[in-house]
C-alpha cells in the first residue's frame, strides 16, 4: 500500500537586519515624530479645514461653570476653610507676612483719588490703579531669602495637590477628612516640581515681555510712532505663547496626581486633552484669573482704607498688620480655587470622550 508523501518544508534563511547602533537615535526619534503626527493632526503654517479640527467639549456657561466651581466648595465647606487657614497658619511660620509699611502710601492715595470718580477725573482713578498692581505685586514679590522661596513654593504645591485630592474622592462619592486629605495628597510633589518647572519655562516668553517693556520705557520707545507699533506686536506674540503652552500644562498639573505618573508623560497627555480645544480651556483660564483679580480688588481696596482711616484715629494699633494678614488669607483663598476651578475643568475634559482633533 503506497503511502502519501509528505511536503517538504521549505526552509529559507531570512537574515534579521539589526538597526546599526549609530542609526538607532535616529529611528527612536523619528518613531517619536510619528506618533506624535499620529496624535496631533495639526500642522504648523497649514490651515487646517473645520471639520479636522471640530472636536466636543460641552461646558456650562463662565457663569454657570463658576457657580458650579463654588456650590462644591461651599457644600464642603468646612474642609476647605480649614485648609485655607492651615495653610495662611504655615505660611506665616514658615515664610512670614509682608510689612505694613508697604500698604500706607497705597491707602493715602486710594483715600484722595476715591472721591474723583464722581467728578469725572478719571486719570488719578487709573494712577490709583496702577500704584495698587505695583503695591501688590511688590508685597507678593517682596526679598525672601532662599529658604523662605522654598517653603513658599512647597505650601503652595501642597495645598493645590491636597485641594485636588479632596475634590477627586468627594466626587467619587468618598467621605474624607482635611486629615486624610493632608496625609495622602502629598505623593506626587515630586513629579510635580517636575510639572511646575516646565510651567515656568513656558512662562519665560511673559518675563522677557516684561523685562523689553521695562527697557523701553526707560529709553522712550513707547511715546509713539512705527517702533512703538512694532514692539506692541512683538509683546502680544509673546504673550500668546506663554498662554499656549501653559493651557496643556496647567491641565497636567491634575494630571500628574494620578498614580504611576511622570512628569513628560502628564503633560504629554494634557497635550492631548486639549487638541482642538485649546482656545476654549483658555478663555476660562482667563475667566478664572479675571474673576481672582476682581475678588482682590473687592477685598483689599476697603480693607486698605479701612485701615488707613481706623489708625489715622487710633494711633497705637498702627503697628497691626490688619492688611498683610487678609492679603494672606485671600492668596490662600485663591490657591484653594484655582485648584478647585482647574480640577473640575479638567473632569469635563475627560468626561467627554471625542477623539482628536
Amino acid at each position: 500500500m503506497a503511502t502519501a508523501k509528505k511536503p517538504l518544508k521549505k526552509t529559507a534563511d531570512k537574515t534579521v537586519k539589526k538597526t546599526p547602533l549609530y542609526m538607532r537615535p535616529v529611528k527612536a526619534i523619528h518613531a517619536r515624530a510619528t506618533d506624535f503626527m499620529a496624535r496631533r493632526p495639526h500642522r504648523s503654517f497649514r490651515l487646517t479645514r473645520r471639520r479636522d479640527y471640530d472636536r466636543s467639549l460641552k461646558l456650562p456657561g463662565y457663569f454657570a461653570f463658576t457657580k458650579q466651581v463654588r456650590q462644591l466648595l461651599w457644600e464642603n465647606k468646612k474642609i476647605f476653610i480649614s485648609l485655607v487657614a492651615l495653610y495662611g497658619i504655615v505660611t506665616i511660620i514658615f515664610v512670614g507676612t509682608t510689612s505694613q509699611d508697604l500698604f500706607t502710601t497705597l491707602g493715602d492715595t486710594l483715600k484722595e483719588t476715591g472721591s474723583e470718580v464722581f467728578t469725572g477725573n478719571f486719570g488719578g482713578v487709573a494712577q490709583a490703579g496702577l500704584l495698587f498692581v505695583a503695591t501688590i505685586s511688590g508685597a507678593s514679590t517682596q526679598t525672601l531669602t532662599e529658604v523662605q522661596q522654598i517653603f513658599a513654593v512647597i505650601i503652595a504645591l501642597l495645598t493645590w495637590l491636597t485641594t485636588v485630592w479632596l475634590l477627586r474622592n468627594i466626587m467619587a462619592g468618598h467621605k474624607v477628612t482635611m486629615r486624610d486629605g493632608l496625609y495622602n495628597a502629598g505623593a506626587p510633589i515630586v513629579p510635580s516640581f517636575g510639572v511646575l518647572i516646565v510651567l515656568a519655562l513656558q512662562l519665560l516668553p511673559i518675563a522677557v515681555a516684561l523685562l523689553g517693556y521695562t527697557a523701553a520705557s526707560a529709553t522712550g520707545l513707547l511715546e509713539g510712532g512705527i517702533e512703538a507699533m512694532v514692539f506692541w506686536f512683538v509683546v502680544a506674540l509673546l504673550v500668546l505663547l506663554s498662554l499656549y503652552w501653559a493651557t496643556g500644562t496647567l491641565i497636567a498639573m491634575v494630571v500628574i496626581t494620578l498614580p504611576g505618573m511622570y512628569p513628560l508623560q502628564a503633560i504629554r497627555a494634557a497635550g492631548d486633552m486639549v487638541v482642538g480645544r485649546r482656545i476654549r480651556i483658555l478663555l476660562r483660564i482667563l475667566w478664572m484669573i479675571a474673576g481672582l483679580a476682581v475678588v482682590w480688588i473687592l477685598i483689599l481696596v476697603p480693607v486698605i482704607l479701612f485701615d488707613t482711616w481706623i489708625k489715622t484715629i487710633f494711633t497705637q494699633i498702627a503697628a497691626v498688620p490688619l492688611v498683610p494678614f487678609v492679603m494672606l488669607v485671600v492668596a490662600s483663598f485663591s490657591v484653594v480655587w484655582s485648584a478647585s476651578y482647574i480640577y473640575l475643568l479638567y473632569r469635563k475634559v475627560v468626561d467627554d470622550d471625542a477623539l482628536p482633533a
